[in-house]
C-alpha cells in the first residue's frame, strides 16, 4: 500500500519533469543542438561528446546555421562558436583590433609565454616584424628548402625503406611528427636531434608537447577557477601540464645556452637558423633568455605539430582515394624521368625532389589544400571581444565575450563548400583554365586570416610537398585494416590512435 501511495505522490512530479524536459527541447533550434539545462547549461552535452568533440561541434553548427552560443551556466564557461565566413572576415580582418587573443587566451596558453601566438598589440607587432624579416628573406627560404630535402633524403626515406623491408606496420603519424620535429629544430635551433633514427629514440620534449596540447584543449571546457586550482596543486591533467612545462623549459634552455656558447667560441654569424639570427640581430635589447625561450617554443609548436599532422591526414586521405594518388604519381612522373636522365639516384635507390621542382605542380598543391580544408592543423581559433560589436550574422557581442572560430567545421559546411563538402576532391581547387583557384582566407582559414596570417605558410608547403612527393614516388602506403583513425583531443588536429600503415617499395608493387 505504501508503495502505491508513493507512486501516486511521485506521478505528478514525474509528469512535471517530463513536461519540463520537452519544454527545454522545444527551445532548441535544431535536433543537433545540445540541451541547455538549468545551472549547468550545455556542459553535459559537451562532456558527453568530448570523445568526438570536433565532429559533434560540426553537427551542432550545421543544425544552427554556422553559429551557436555555448553556455555552461554557473561555471562561467561561455563561448560564441562560429564557422560563418562573413563573421570570420569581420573578426579576423574588418574589425581586427576589436578581436585580439585576449588575456584569458594567454592564461590558457601559458606554456607559450609571451611569444607571438599569445601576444597582442605592440608586443605582437614588434615580434611579427622581426619574425617576418628573418623568415621571408631569401637566405632563410633557401635554408628551409635545403633542410627539407636533406631530412627527407637522409632520414625519412631510409626509415620507410627499413620499415618496408621489415614488413612490419609503422605509425606514420609518429614518423611525420618526428620528421617535422627534426626539421623544425634544425630551422629554429640549427640542431638536428635525430628523432627519426631507425630505433625511434624516446623524445621527452615531443611527449611533453603532446601532453601540453591535450591539456590546453581541456582548459577550454573546464571552468577557469577549477583548472587553475588543479594547476596549482598539480593534480589530474594539470599534473601532466606541469611536468610538460618543466621538460619544455629544460630542453629550450639547454639548446639556447649551447647556441650562446657557440657564438662565444666560434661565432654563429654564418648560421641561417632562426635562433642564431635572433642572437646576432643588431637590436639585442629583447634577446634575453625569456624572449628566446618564448619565441623558440612558439616556432617549434607551429613547425612540428601543424605540418606533421597535415602530412598524416594527407596520406590517410590518399589511402581512401586511389584515384587521387594515381593522378599525383602521374604529375610526378615527368620530373622523375628527367631526374633519372640528368642525375644519379640516391645511394639507397630512392628519389627525393627539390622544392623548385615541385613548386609548379598544380595537382599536388590542390590536394594539400583539399586535405587542409577537411583537416586543418589548428581546428579552432580563440578570440576575445574588446568593445561591443554586431557581427554580420546579427549576433550582438559584448565586451569581454569570447569567440571560438571552428576551422574544422567550416570545411564541412555545405553552405560554404557545396553539397560535396565531405568529399576529398582536389579538383575543386583547379579552375577550368587549369590554374589554381583562389579561395579567400576567411573561407579557407587553415593558415589564419587577416593581419595574423601565418608567416610560415610558404615554408609549410615546401616541407609538405618535399615529404609527400618523396613518399608517394618511392612507396605505396596502406592503412592497416581495422585501424581506427580519428582526431585527438588537442588544440592541434593530431590522430588519437596514430596512423598504422604498411609501406611497400614502389618497385616491388605497382612501379
Amino acid at each position: 500500500m505504501d508503495a502505491l501511495f508513493l507512486s501516486i505522490e511521485l506521478f505528478p512530479i514525474l509528469c512535471c519533469l517530463i513536461l519540463y524536459y520537452y519544454h527545454l527541447q522545444s527551445k532548441k533550434t535544431s535536433t543537433s543542438e545540445p540541451t541547455e539545462w538549468p545551472m549547468v547549461g550545455h556542459l553535459p552535452g559537451m562532456i558527453a561528446n568530448i570523445h568526438s568533440f570536433h565532429d559533434w561541434a560540426t553537427a551542432v553548427l550545421t543544425g544552427t546555421g554556422c553559429n551557436f552560443e555555448a553556455r555552461a551556466g554557473v561555471t562561467g564557461v561561455r563561448y560564441f562558436i562560429t564557422c560563418d565566413p562573413a563573421n570570420v572576415r569581420h573578426i579576423f580582418t574588418s574589425n581586427f583590433v576589436n578581436y585580439p587573443k585576449g588575456d584569458e587566451f594567454a592564461e590558457i596558453f601559458d606554456v607559450l609565454g609571451g611569444g607571438i601566438f599569445n601576444a597582442d598589440g605592440e608586443s605582437w607587432r614588434r615580434q611579427r616584424v622581426k619574425a617576418q624579416m628573418l623568415m621571408t628573406g631569401p637566405r632563410f627560404r633557401a635554408f628551409s628548402a635545403r633542410c627539407s630535402r636533406d631530412m627527407v633524403e637522409k632520414s625519412l626515406l631510409p626509415f620507410l625503406a627499413h620499415a618496408a623491408d621489415e614488413g612490419r606496420p609503422c605509425d606514420l603519424h609518429d614518423v611525420f611528427l618526428r620528421l617535422t620535429f627534426d626539421m623544425t629544430c634544425t630551422l629554429v635551433f640549427g640542431v638536428d636531434p635525430g628523432c627519426l633514427a631507425i630505433g625511434l629514440p624516446v623524445v621527452p620534449f615531443a611527449r611533453a608537447m603532446d601532453d601540453a596540447l591535450e591539456t590546453l584543449f581541456l582548459r577550454h571546457i573546464i571552468p577557469v577557477p577549477l583548472w587553475k586550482l588543479m594547476n596549482r596543486l598539480e593534480v589530474g591533467q594539470e599534473k601532466k601540464m606541469a611536468a610538460a612545462g618543466r621538460t619544455i623549459d629544460s630542453f629550450v634552455a639547454a639548446t639556447v645556452a649551447k647556441r650562446r656558447a657557440d657564438k662565444l667560441n666560434e661565432g654563429i654569424s654564418n648560421s641561417a637558423d632562426l635562433l642564431s639570427s635572433f642572437i646576432c640581430h643588431e637590436d639585442t635589447s629583447d634577446n634575453d633568455d625569456k624572449f628566446l625561450r618564448d619565441t623558440t617554443v612558439n616556432l617549434l609548436l607551429a613547425g612540428r605539430d601543424t605540418t606533421g599532422a597535415a602530412l598524416s591526414w594527407f596520406f590517410y586521405l590518399l589511402s581512401k582515394n586511389p584515384r587521387v594518388e594515381q593522378k599525383l604519381l602521374d604529375e610526378l612522373e615527368p620530373i622523375a624521368s628527367r631526374r633519372v636522365v640528368d642525375t644519379a639516384e640516391t645511394a639507397s635507390g630512392m628519389m627525393s625532389f627539390d622544392a623548385s621542382e615541385l613548386a609548379n605542380l598544380l595537382y599536388l598543391h590542390a590536394a594539400l589544400c583539399e586535405c587542409l580544408r577537411l583537416y586543418p592543423s589548428v581546428p579552432f581559433e580563440h578570440k576575445a571581444v574588446v568593445a561591443d560589436d554586431v557581427l554580420p550574422s546579427g549576433k550582438e557581442m559584448k565586451a569581454g565575450d569570447k569567440v571560438l572560430v571552428f576551422n574544422y567545421s567550416m570545411g564541412r559546411m555545405k553552405s560554404v563548400w557545396g553539397k560535396d563538402c565531405m568529399e576529398f576532391r582536389p579538383e575543386r581547387w583547379i579552375t577550368e583554365e587549369g590554374k589554381l583557384r583562389y579561395e579567400p582566407s576567411y573561407k579557407f582559414i587553415s593558415f589564419n586570416a587577416g593581419p595574423r596570417t601565418c608567416l610560415g605558410k610558404e615554408m609549410a608547403f615546401v616541407q609538405m610537398k618535399t615529404a609527400a612527393a618523396a613518399v608517394l614516388w618511392n612507396f605505396a602506403v596502406e592503412v592497416v585494416p581495422g585501424h581506427v583513425v580519428e582526431p585527438k583531443l588537442s588544440i592541434i588536429l593530431h590522430m588519437k590512435n596514430g596512423l598504422a600503415v604498411r609501406v611497400r617499395r614502389r618497385d616491388a608493387c605497382h612501379g
